[in-house]
């Protein structure tokens, strides 16, 4: 099954939770970024708890190791069951995060390649590659991988074998969830989600994709 992953974008405290709270019954995971803890703080996942879905902190961490394992640390203490770092930082940095997530029986998603047009003047010529293999050398769950470009993620794929891939980039950034949907684990939807009308019926046609 692929899963559907609300990107929850916004940086209104009541909004969010009544966007989580309506879109729930059609996800399989929400991730929280900085705009939303920067506006209403770390403490929002005790309310986002409730909807009993897995939180995945998407603060794309990238510094040095003991900076990377003390952010990690605040963000499993604060309830999320998962975490995304960069890797273009280098092994050890990786590792820190790699590791932190384990001590506390949760999982570490290495940005392989990122989905908006720009990512690609520095991830090419096998930066990405390189960085998918780091993944796999650290011992990281899995992999972010763009939705806007399925050829890459095939080629990811390649490298990664089993390990998950989550997809960003569906939707508003032009992705297709119905293509990319067969070669990963899990697609990431933010905009065409939650400014919709009805962010609920729009989970809903998104939702289709949980039965490829």
């Amino acid at each position: 099954m692929t899963e559907l992953i609300l990107a929850l974008d916004v940086t209104g405290k009541k909004e969010a939770l009544a966007i989580a709270h309506e879109c729930a019954p059609y996800l399989d995971a929400i991730k929280v970024g900085y705009p939303l803890i920067l506006s209403a703080g770390l403490s929002i996942t005790q309310e986002l708890e409730t909807e009993d879905l897995p939180l995945i902190a998407d603060f794309k961490v990238a510094d040095i190791p003991n900076t990377n394992r003390l952010i990690a640390e605040q963000v499993f203490d604060a309830g999320f069951s998962s975490i995304i770092c960069h890797g273009f930082t280098g092994k050890d940095a990786v590792q820190a995060c790699v590791d932190t997530a384990s001590d506390y029986g949760g999982a570490c998603f290495v940005v392989a390649e990122m989905s908006h047009p720009g990512a690609t003047e520095f991830f090419f010529g096998g930066t990405a590659e390189k960085i998918a293999h780091l993944a796999i050398e650290c011992g990281a769950d899995g992999i972010i991988a763009p939705a806007t470009r399925p050829d890459r993620v095939k080629v990811l794929r390649d490298i990664i074998g089993t390990r998950k891939i989550l997809s960003p980039g569906v939707g508003a950034q032009g992705g297709d969830a119905d293509e990319v949907a067969k070669l990963v684990d899990g697609i990431i939807v933010g905009r065409a989600i939650y400014e919709a009308d009805t962010p609920g019926t729009a989970a809903g046609k998104f939702a289709r994709i949980r039965s490829k």
